[in-house]
């Protein structure tokens, strides 16, 4: 039986009898640094600390769930599965925030930015250039599976072609035709059932406008020092 499973049944007791924190299990590790769920409570859990046994609670608007990468082990509220443990959800609200931590869009708008809130300060980020803010994700998108709250022509800037002429670079990728943008060395546009799409190269390549495909720098010398 490991050190954790014992540590989590130790705690689990000593939670329901209401035992006092000196009372509580040792921590199954002497060195490092430890989280472990509380029995009970959703944003609460158990932290040692070399040794150290103390109980933390999640900032407001986070949880707890052993992967939480936020602040402080604790992860956004509607990204945790509380399972039977329950939580305090009531929001403190801040001018921007509902929660002192969370992440909003910044309108009701389709946008391409988004508003994320830390200690109940908001704080506004982009999203990467074709992308907008999807509510339902807590995170930005492509906006034609938006539709129709986004128009991917306006967001992008490019209306897609019905008919793409044969034996040219963009028939090539057809159902999927690319196209250029003009000026850009690191971005292309491709459709996808007929919308927009602005993908962006990978880190270390740019675009070749034709062959329409992203290379090593020296393979496409007009955009080598972009």
């Amino acid at each position: 039986m490991s050190a954790k499973f014992l540590y989590l049944a130790a705690c689990v007791a000593f939670a329901n009898a209401g035992i006092l924190l000196e009372h509580a299990p040792p921590c199954p590790e002497e060195y490092g640094v430890q989280a472990y769920a509380h029995p009970e409570q959703c944003d609460q859990f158990f932290l040692c600390t070399n040794g150290t046994l103390t109980v933390e609670t999640c900032e407001n608007g986070l949880l707890f769930d052993g992967k939480g990468a936020v602040h402080n082990h604790c992860n956004y509220n509607w990204a945790v599965d509380c399972g039977h443990r329950t939580a305090n959800l009531e929001p403190l609200s801040t001018p921007g925030c509902e929660y002192q931590f969370g992440i909003y869009p910044d309108s009701h708008e389709c946008s391409t930015s988004y508003i994320k809130c830390a200690y109940g300060v908001p704080e506004q980020f982009p999203c990467t250039p074709g992308l907008v803010y999807d509510e339902r994700s807590h995170s930005c998108n492509w906006p034609d599976l938006l539709q129709p709250f986004c128009n991917p022509e306006a967001v992008v800037g490019f209306k897609c072609p019905s008919k793409v002429p044969a034996n040219t670079p963009s028939a090539k990728f057809w159902p999927f035709p690319r196209f250029p943008v003009p000026g850009d060395c690191h971005r292309l546009i491709t459709c996808v059932e007929g919308q927009p799409r602005l993908i962006t190269c990978e880190e270390g390549k740019v675009f070749d406008d034709q062959n329409l495909t992203c290379e090593d720098p020296e393979i496409v010398p007009h955009c080598g020092r972009a």
